[in-house]
């Protein structure tokens, strides 16, 4: 229609999308999601629910683990990427950070953030962005010299957090980044990545089972289980939502049954 306002692409955008793993195992059932720029987006759901799955057919990681995206899109700055290698995607802007925050254990501190933008060539450009890094995570600038291995969990999320950065990535794929942190040093993780969201213009992918903090800080969520969408809305609204509630945010282990049964009826 003439005079129509349209409504930009998302950033990333998955399409019944559907992952098999050894042929056999269906593990996405028709999932679909958008994530707009600078947003922060959460996935919330159960375990095995496929929201690490998601990730990784997202960044190419599924080959390496016999999966393969069998149906459906990925599309990425509006072109399909799903069967593009690791390498290329870290290269077009998509950086995964894995569940259980996989530092090189025997690289120092600067060492695995110099990693952190392999693809890169501009050495003034890497130098700013350490520099940005040890602003963010004060406590990677003093242990710079320091071997990975001996940080503590929190410090080792926060360096695989700072070696994303270092890839100055469009969008950051994060794959539950509370898992083994003390309490204190989640809500410092949290608070950290709202503000590399707000000042990088940063766009986040959040998978996590701690569905409070994750709502906390996000702009959008969905919720999947056994690999379909069950519900989606602004992050505020889930938060309040009581069936939501029940099933991930507290209301007892029967409650949550009962909640996420109604959510997949």
């Amino acid at each position: 229609m003439a005079g129509a306002l349209s409504v930009p692409a998302p950033l990333l955008r998955l399409d019944a999308v559907e992952v098999v793993y050894d042929g056999a195992i269906l593990v996405l059932r028709g999932l679909s999601l958008s994530v707009p720029e600078g947003s922060i987006v959460a996935l919330l759901g159960p375990n095995g629910a496929g929201k690490s799955t998601t990730l990784k057919a997202i960044s190419g990681l599924l080959r390496g683990e016999g999966g393969k995206v069998t149906s459906g899109s990925i599309e990425f700055l509006g072109e399909r990427i799903d069967g593009l290698p690791p390498e290329d995607l870290v290269r077009r802007g998509i950086f995964h950070v894995m569940e259980g925050r996989r530092v090189f254990e025997e690289l120092t501190v600067e060492e695995n953030l110099a990693m952190g933008g392999y693809t890169r060539h501009d050495r003034p450009g890497l130098r700013r962005d350490q520099a940005r890094c040890y602003e963010y995570f004060p406590i990677l600038g003093q242990r710079r010299r320091q071997l990975a291995g001996y940080l503590s969990g929190g410090e080792q999320q926060m360096l695989a957090l700072g070696r994303a950065l270092m890839a100055r990535p469009r969008l950051i794929l994060l794959d539950e980044p509370s898992l083994g942190v003390a309490p204190m040093v989640v809500e410092e993780i949290f608070r950290l990545l709202r503000r590399i969201n707000e000042e990088e213009k940063t766009t986040l992918l959040l998978v996590e089972q701690n569905a409070r903090v994750a709502l906390a800080i996000a702009h959008h969520g969905y919720v999947i289980e056994s690999g379909r969408m069950v519900l989606e809305g602004k992050a505020a609204d889930l938060a309040g939502d009581k069936t939501v509630q029940d099933a991930y945010l507290g209301g007892g282990q029967q409650a949550g049954r009962r909640a996420r049964t109604s959510l997949i009826s």
